[in-house]
């Protein structure tokens, strides 16, 4: 269903995973990558999402470097090496992509681990357009990327796993408690008895098929809320 493009990317190129609709018209959303890159997951996701009706786009922030789901060292070591300003040139590039190929003028975005920590990241960054935000067990582990919270202008969906040690259900309430007093629309779900990646089918350690799927339903709803 998807294929691997190219698009501008402040004045260079970047690439990601794309998947497009049957029925032309519907929302844009950008699904970004756990610390593993861009990995078959992830364009499942994406086929998902088009299979829903959305076009959905994942830029590949690694350029091209993909870590197996063995090496959760590797993976740790990418995602610190991850160059905040070139992320952040790839991810509005993404926007302007998506953007491009609906015909529209706002998008979401949606992101695991520190993918959704960067979800969150591009919602501060790109608030002109960034109408949705769903992190899952986002975390934001680098220094220099602590968002200013009070740029955002959509509304998000947290999801939080019980068990996880990368993002707390306590750092999660945190989180929320600083949302709702700067007046931002925000909803968080917890899931009891799951850690951290459970939504990733393919790390069957950590993967809980109900609440991916409760996950899932909770997002594409929201997606189509806010962005219908």
């Amino acid at each position: 269903m998807g294929e691997h493009i190219e698009f501008q990317s402040n004045g260079g190129t970047a690439s990601g995973y794309l998947a497009t609709p049957t029925m032309p018209g519907g929302p844009g959303i950008i699904v970004i990558q756990e610390w593993w890159g861009l990995v078959d997951q992830i364009r499942h996701t994406c086929d998902r999402f088009a299979d829903a009706g959305f076009t959905a786009l994942a830029p590949d922030l690694y350029h091209g470097t993909a870590v197996p789901l063995t090496e959760p060292d590797e993976a740790a070591k990418e995602m610190m090496a991850l160059r905040m300003d070139q992320a952040a040139k790839d991810l509005s590039g993404a926007v302007e992509e998506v953007l491009r190929r609906t015909g529209r003028n706002e998008v979401g975005v949606i992101g695991f681990c520190m993918g959704g920590g960067l979800a969150l990241v591009l919602g501060t960054q790109r608030p002109d357009t960034v109408k949705a935000i769903v992190p899952a067990y986002g975390l934001i582990p680098w220094p220099d990327a602590q968002p200013d919270y009070s740029k955002l202008a959509g509304a998000v969906q947290g999801h939080v796993a019980e068990l996880d040690d990368f993002f707390t259900p306590e750092a999660a309430r945190a989180l929320e408690a600083d949302l709702r007093a700067l007046g931002k629309d925000v909803e968080f779900h917890h899931y009891e008895g799951v850690g951290h990646a459970f939504f990733n089918e393919d790390r069957p350690e950590a993967y809980d098929a109900a609440a991916a799927q409760l996950l899932w339903d909770r997002a594409v709803a929201f997606f189509h809320r806010h962005l219908d």
